[in-house]
């Protein structure tokens, strides 16, 4: 990963150092509104001490700040970010692409998963706009990520690795995600448990 970069930060709050820059290109490259420290810090493979430098350092620079759930990324901290995007995990591969069935409001099904573990899946932070939100989760090593995409009546989930990694064990942790997902549904519909996502996946294309 960036283990490197976090060895070269430098002190001075006013000018971004390596391990800062680091953190900003992940901001960026996932486009973070708001992270869990633990889940960048696997995200990164960084150590926690350092990790806890720099992120006080940008709430200085009120590129980031404290939120009950994390680390909320600040107007600012998106526009510093957005340039500095760097592209550390493969492209990877997409395991479910579904339609939805309706609910009264997605929201609920969407406060679910947040900042829930799945497996060796651990929650990292999520993104979105537009009527987009995407939920994502780091493995336990830091190895790979699972990304799940509510757009509309659709989701998506996708997995990626850094460079050369596996995505195996992500693959696998995955499939809990799926399930848990597909109970969220089931209660809000009053089904069965048996009830299941894979009954309204769309065709493949």
């Amino acid at each position: 990963m960036i283990d490197r970069a976090f060895e070269s930060g430098q002190n001075d709050a006013a000018a971004f150092g390596d391990g800062d820059r680091a953190v900003l290109q992940v901001i960026g490259e996932e486009k973070l509104l708001g992270f869990t420290f633990e889940g960048l810090r696997r995200r990164l493979s960084a150590h926690s001490e350092t990790l806890s430098r720099i992120i006080g350092r940008l709430e200085k620079e009120d590129i980031v700040a404290r939120s009950d759930s994390g680390y909320v990324v600040t107007d600012r901290g998106r526009e510093v970010a957005a340039p500095l995007r760097a592209c550390s995990y493969d492209t990877g591969v997409t395991i479910l692409k579904t339609i939805l069935p309706p609910v009264q409001d997605s929201r609920m099904v969407v406060s679910g998963l947040l900042g829930r573990w799945f497996g060796n899946l651990r929650w990292f932070g999520h993104s979105g706009s537009g009527g987009t939100t995407v939920l994502k989760w780091v493995t336990e090593d830091g190895h790979a990520q699972v990304d799940a995409v509510f757009e509309g009546s659709s989701l998506t989930i996708n997995v990626r690795a850094g460079k050369g990694g596996d995505i195996s064990a992500a693959i696998e942790a995955s499939h809990r995600l799926v399930g848990h997902i597909s109970g969220l549904y089931a209660h809000r519909h009053g089904r069965p448990e048996e009830y299941s996502i894979a009954a309204v996946s769309a065709d493949d294309n």
